[in-house]
């Protein structure tokens, strides 16, 4: 546990093995929405044969602290990401992040200087905290005035309350799980108990709504242009949430033939969570990409 501000406990792990090479930076994992550092399971083994790695609890997520009446933002996910950088780890290094984590990472990169953020590595970034970050999509505007309402109704705490209880359920989450994930067979119960046990946690609720319901945060097409350091993106073809042909995976499909820091690599038949949907896959196309990036 990490004190952030002197008051929240932010529950983190670091690993590493004896090959860890001593001249290469550090990773930090940065987990997606209602996910935590479990749903690193089927990666951090792997990369802490050549990296230490760390990965952290969001505010709000997993083990961290999920404080009554806090408003959660992308820009605070951000600081708390830097000042783990600044305080903990205390070395220049690469975030890797999932869906809003992801975007964390990049709000982190965009506000840091080289000596804390070192590289980027993006799987499935998402457009905002929330779904009403991308208005330009079609898809959005027409779910829109849905949306309103859904926020509307969850800011009534019994309406909110049978929501979650709903949400929360077993079945209901193998199900969301399910239609994200392509490969179905790594929705399993062990999957299912790392994001259904946080949520039933005093505050888990409190998170939900705040999180849903507030504002989207820095969109990634406005922040990307200002980060140099080298980054690369990793896309699910299969996502349902951040789709290859959305505004978002339609933005960091172009951004290869504009930056030259930026490398994307689309993954065939993954989904949203591609280090847990083909774990094998994403160590593929990431530990080269680490070792030719960072000359060890």
């Amino acid at each position: 546990m990490w004190k952030w501000k002197g008051q929240y406990s932010i529950n983190y792990l670091v690993s590493s093995t004896p090959n860890s090479h001593p001249n290469s930076p550090p990773l930090l994992l940065v987990h997606g929405f209602g996910a935590s550092i479990p749903h690193w399971r089927r990666n951090i083994g792997t990369l802490a044969k050549s990296y230490t790695v760390y990965a952290i609890d969001l505010l709000g997520f997993g083990a961290s602290d999920k404080p009554a009446g806090y408003s959660y933002t992308m820009e605070g996910w951000a600081q708390l990401l830097l000042d783990f950088l600044d305080e903990v780890v205390k070395k220049p290094t690469v975030l890797i992040g999932n869906s809003v984590g992801s975007l964390a990472c990049v709000i982190a990169a965009s506000e840091s200087s080289q000596t804390l953020v070192q590289g980027l590595v993006l799987l499935n970034c998402a457009g905002g905290m929330n779904n009403k970050a991308i208005v330009d999509d079609w898809r959005i505007k027409l779910l829109l005035p849905l949306l309103w309402f859904i926020d509307f109704l969850l800011k009534q705490r019994p309406i909110a309350s049978a929501i979650f209880e709903r949400v929360k359920q077993r079945e209901t989450l193998r199900n969301i799980l399910l239609s994200i994930y392509a490969n179905k067979e790594s929705v399993d119960e062990t999957l299912v108990e790392i994001i259904r046990e946080p949520a039933n946690e005093e505050g888990a609720l409190d998170a939900f709504v705040s999180i849903v319901t507030g504002p989207p945060g820095p969109n990634p097409v406005q922040l990307m242009p200002s980060i140099s350091i080298p980054v690369l993106v990793l896309w699910g073809d299969k996502d349902p949430f951040t789709p290859l042909d959305g505004p978002v995976g339609k933005y960091f499909s172009s951004l290869p033939s504009k930056l030259s820091n930026v490398k994307l690599i689309v993954l065939d038949g993954v989904g949203h969570c591609p280090h847990d949907d083909r774990p094998e896959l994403v160590h593929e196309k990431l530990l080269p990409w680490l070792a030719e990036t960072f000359n060890f």
